[in-house]
């Protein structure tokens, strides 16, 4: 017969909470993952789909597709996961430290933004409408390129 010693117990067991944990935050976040898709307007089923959820991910925010590449390179990967993030909370008209939140907690972010009062604006918040001014007279595309007059005085 073999010898079991506690400790080998206790691994076992610390391993199985912290795996059981992980696996109940996982479930969060893809149900999570699934409301924001449907706010979107894509399927919920997406989220639970491995490639095709980036791909989805990547309409929802506005971006090109051949950004799933750079999810692969190594080092490059954090940034663009980071933007790409970042691009999903503006997508819903929240801020750089909604942002910070979904990267840090997104077990606790995601779900937040699917579940709450959240509307979705359009890729990257733009909705439509654009904060630019069509006669700013800094645009050099701007064929009423007329620089604002000066007051004047009597």
């Amino acid at each position: 017969m073999e010898n079991y010693d506690s400790s080998s117990a206790a691994v076992g067991i610390f391993s199985g909470i912290f795996g059981l944990l992980y696996l109940v935050f996982l479930v969060v976040v893809i149900v999570g993952l699934w409301k924001v898709f449907e706010k979107a307007g894509k399927p919920g089923w997406a989220a639970i789909i491995p490639i095709y959820n980036l791909i989805v991910l990547l309409e929802i925010v506005g971006k090109p597709v051949w950004w799933i590449v750079l999810f692969l390179i190594p080092c490059v990967n954090f940034v663009f996961i980071i933007w790409t993030w970042n691009l999903l909370s503006k997508s819903f008209g929240q801020s750089e430290g909604f942002t910070v939140g979904m990267v840090l907690l997104p077990f606790v972010f995601i779900p937040m933004l699917g579940f709450g009062n959240y509307t979705y604006l359009g890729p990257a918040g733009l909705g439509g409408v654009s904060n630019f001014n069509r006669n700013d007279f800094r645009d050099p595309f701007n064929n009423n390129n007329n620089p604002p007059t000066p007051p004047t005085q009597y």
